[in-house]
């Protein structure tokens, strides 16, 4: 071996005691913000010495931002996964539809994270905001926004704008999740079954071939298929205020 080049079984060790503390950060920050998250709780958590958590990291908040990239970056993959596939605008604005209503089930950490840098950027704290918007918002919603626009343009979608399409679609999943614990006493329906998430999930995406398409015998073909191709993902937690009710 050539005289300080790395050994790559240490390097290989490096990356993966790196990757423990930050799978340990993202789950302490997402469960008890950045004021309330403890570096020796990470440390334990990772299986290492706490002096190692900052030979790897500088401080509490260098971790909280590598943190918040790392779970961030995985939206942005997954998002983009969804649309990489021949297929038409309109059939791909379903997919990404379908796709963002199974992060917001799935992605827990990531939505905390998410609410938590919201309202540090309103008290002027939050660094991350700006750069995720720039990373990660601003590329899936010009894809978006393309999807539509090409579908009008080729006539497979009707003549309406992006954004509406953005609330109706995206917002609508949104709200379905944020409105859950005021619909279950309201109505005293759980929303979070998973029996009603995948009924939700599928009239979701029935509804968008529906309202989406000039054509809506096609809108519905493609609803149908993207639903066949895409099953529902297992949920292996629930949100907390479920726990309670």
């Amino acid at each position: 071996m050539q005289p300080g080049k790395p050994n790559p079984h240490q390097q290989d060790r490096s990356d993966l005691t790196r990757q423990k503390i930050l799978a340990a950060a993202i789950r302490e920050f997402s469960a008890h913000g950045l004021a309330g998250a403890r570096t020796d709780a990470i440390a334990e958590a990772a299986k290492v010495n706490k002096a190692l958590l900052y030979y790897y990291f500088k401080s509490k908040n260098s971790l909280y931002t590598a943190a918040l990239e790392a779970v961030a970056g995985k939206i942005v993959q997954s998002a983009f996964a969804a649309l990489d596939i021949q297929a038409s605008a309109g059939e791909l604005l379903l997919r990404a539809a379908l796709n963002h209503f199974d992060r917001l089930l799935t992605q827990h950490e990531f939505q905390n994270l998410m609410q938590q840098e919201m309202v540090r950027f309103k008290q002027g704290k939050s660094q991350s905001i700006p750069i995720l918007a720039k990373t990660v918002f601003s590329p899936m919603l010009e894809r978006i926004q393309h999807l539509v626009k090409e579908g009008v343009r080729t006539g497979e979608l009707e003549k309406i704008d992006w954004l509406q399409v953005l609330y109706s679609a995206f917002g609508a999943n949104v709200f379905y999740f944020l409105s859950a614990p005021m619909v279950s006493l309201s109505l005293s329906l759980d929303p979070l079954t998973p029996s009603n998430i995948a009924a939700r999930r599928k009239s979701a995406i029935e509804f968008l071939g529906n309202a989406l398409f000039t054509d809506r015998t096609h809108g519905q073909r493609l609803a149908h298929r993207v639903l066949a191709d895409i099953p529902m993902p297992k949920i292996k937690t629930l949100p907390a205020w479920r726990k309670h009710l």
